[in-house]
């Protein structure tokens, strides 16, 4: 859940025209997109969304005469020269159209680093924490002990283990 959250919140921070920059290449790229899903999102984006793509428009980037990647990379530059309100129905056509080839897009697969990053730092905050909590110098830790003895119930079983025998080196230390 907070991983869903963290990128939720990255997604909202990056322009749609910056994501649409970054994806082009690999909706581009040859086979990705079918000639008939490219139709349904122009269709798409003509009739649910006429300010995106008007009638002459949607007849241009639909004309079978041109390849399809040529097409395809047409419509992307003029989404992008048209602003980041239209490429964000891009994205939600894209999405109602082919919602597994939007979860594949590079902006996404970059959205879900930060979190990662966030799940390192916080366990080494919390290593930090104990370590500290369990320092020599402290001469009463029987409270502490109790808060992290119990805090290793939210952990893994790994990290359980090693909690467990770190508390138990310290109590054998001092006695």
């Amino acid at each position: 859940m907070l991983r869903h959250l963290w990128s939720q919140a990255w997604i909202r921070d990056q322009r749609y025209y910056d994501r649409l920059v970054e994806d082009a290449p690999f909706l581009t790229s040859n086979g990705r997109l079918s000639e008939h899903l490219v139709d349904k999102i122009i269709l798409q984006l003509n009739r649910v969304y006429p300010q995106v793509l008007t009638d002459k428009e949607a007849e241009k980037f639909r004309n079978p005469k041109t390849r399809l990647q040529r097409r395809l990379s047409e419509l992307l530059r003029h989404l992008q020269r048209k602003g980041d309100k239209d490429c964000q129905e891009f994205y939600r056509a894209l999405q109602s159209n082919a919602d597994w080839l939007y979860i594949l897009l590079p902006s996404r697969s970059s959205m879900m680093r930060p979190a990662f990053f966030f799940a390192c730092f916080s366990v080494a905050a919390g290593l930090a924490f104990l370590m500290y909590c369990y320092s020599p110098d402290v001469k009463n830790t029987t409270g502490v002990r109790k808060v992290v003895g119990f805090s290793a119930l939210g952990f893994g079983r790994h990290v359980k283990n090693v909690l467990i025998s770190y508390m138990e080196d310290t109590s054998k230390k001092k006695n």
